[in-house]
């Protein structure tokens, strides 16, 4: 009976050993499932600043883009505008050009001479 005793002995042991290793395991895994989580929630509020700046960034991007294109617009009507100021100009220099050139040609503006 000694000698069962003693064998029991032996595997109570290796159990107990056995459950001690299974608690240190579990332990290792909390910390490291602790660690996780920790990462995880630093990350998602990494994310949420992020976030939050990229919808500014969009925001001022898309305000940005608008004030372009109306510029862009006002630049194109200014351009056209200049454009017909340019051709009245040359079309009003060009009928003065004739009027002055049929004015030296006419006899009542020859020069007096006494």
């Amino acid at each position: 009976m000694t000698q069962q005793g003693a064998v029991l002995q032996g595997y109570n042991n290796e159990l107990v050993k056995c459950i001690e290793d299974l608690c240190m395991q579990r332990e290792e895994l909390n910390k490291q499932i602790q660690q996780a989580e920790e990462e995880r929630n630093k990350l998602q509020h990494e994310i949420q600043v992020l976030s939050e700046q990229l919808e500014r960034v969009c925001e001022n991007l898309a305000q940005k883009v608008a004030s372009r294109n109306e510029l862009d617009k006002i630049l194109a009507e200014t351009e056209a505008a200049y454009m017909k100021i340019l051709d009245s100009s040359r079309t009003l220099l060009n009928v003065l050009k004739k009027e002055v050139g049929s004015l030296r040609h006419s006899p009542d503006l020859k020069p007096n001479v006494t």
